[in-house]
């Protein structure tokens, strides 16, 4: 095998604590057919166990009861297999061709033969990390998903992301965190447009934590950011309009207006409940797909909805975007 960077490997936990948590997520897209897909591992380092979600959707469902395919296994034990390497009990197989670069992302349906999915991730530019502990990374994937007997190409702008350190199931607030709620927005143009935000709500809506802009090949973080859901579906609450308004550290302004054209609304742990939609981005003279993320804790996103929709009022306002 090829020699391999640090961070495309496991990373030794820093503590016995059981919720030490690595996850090594890639998403991806087929625009014209308003089809997203993701493979989600979330490990447990500590107590050599696993999860491994496989996620498939259009427009046509938004649960994972109702989308195109959706499984995720908990409780799987960990291979004894490098992460540049594995293959999962429950179909998932990475493996880097390229360090930090490229790599095969591969899903076979472990039960039912539904879905294959075969395809290679080049990153656009390098990862941006967010302290020491996260990077994030867009790419373009490229191959071929099978379908129920139908194969599908895909050749489109996506994503892929990487965590690792302690992350606990419990709290009001996203990872253990006071944070009710948040977004993780991106899109991709080209390799010379394209920006990526995280935002939290610390009170005062969703503000940026992380992200960048690239305009006309030229890359710079942000300095700030604001997420503004300006529409949401009245039947669900999911977000169907979204608004970036951000500046970066070159005195760029960033104005991105999303349409969502999907949705899927799903547990992705315990305690992080996120909607996930394929977006259709304006931004900077360019129109591009990407996706926008709506993150909430277990407690706040039940608290949000069922003031949403009606079914009860709070004394205080619910937590919004």
């Amino acid at each position: 095998m090829a020699e391999t960077h640090p961070d495309d490997e496991f990373h030794p936990p820093t503590s016995d604590d059981p919720y030490w948590t690595e996850t090594c997520w890639f998403t991806f897209t087929v625009p014209e057919r308003r089809l997203s897909g993701q493979l989600y591992p979330f490990f447990r380092t500590n107590q050599r166990v696993a999860a491994g979600g496989a996620y498939f959707w259009d427009d046509k469902g938004n649960q994972p009861w109702n989308c195109l395919y959706a499984k995720n296994f908990w409780h799987l034990p960990i291979p004894d297999q490098p992460l540049s390497d594995i293959t999962l009990p429950n179909g998932i197989h990475y493996r880097c061709l390229e360090p930090l670069t490229r790599y095969e992302v591969r899903y076979d349906d472990p039960d039912a033969d539904e879905l294959h999915v075969d395809l290679t991730f080049s990153a656009v530019t390098p990862p941006h990390y967010l302290g020491s502990s996260h990077l994030d990374q867009p790419g373009r994937y490229q191959g071929t998903i099978w379908l129920r007997g139908e194969t599908i190409n895909v050749d489109s702008f996506g994503f892929r992301d990487r965590s690792w350190g302690p992350r606990t199931q419990f709290g009001a607030g996203l990872t253990g965190s006071p944070v009710p709620n948040g977004g993780y927005s991106y899109a991709t143009a080209s390799p010379r447009d394209a920006f990526h935000t995280i935002t939290m709500n610390r009170g005062q809506g969703c503000q940026s934590i992380h992200g960048y802009l690239i305009r006309d090949g030229q890359w710079a973080k942000l300095r700030s950011a604001t997420r503004d859901v300006t529409a949401r579906d009245p039947a669900t609450g999911y977000p169907l309009r979204v608004r970036i308004d951000g500046i970066d550290e070159l005195d760029r302004e960033l104005r991105a207006e999303g349409r969502c054209l999907n949705q899927i609304g799903v547990h992705l742990n315990p305690n992080l409940f996120t909607v996930n939609c394929l977006t259709e981005w304006t931004f900077g003279g360019v129109t591009a797909y990407g996706e926008d993320h709506d993150n909430w804790s277990a407690p706040a996103i039940r608290k949000f909805a069922r003031n949403f929709l009606g079914y009860e009022k709070y004394p205080e306002k619910a937590a919004s975007s």
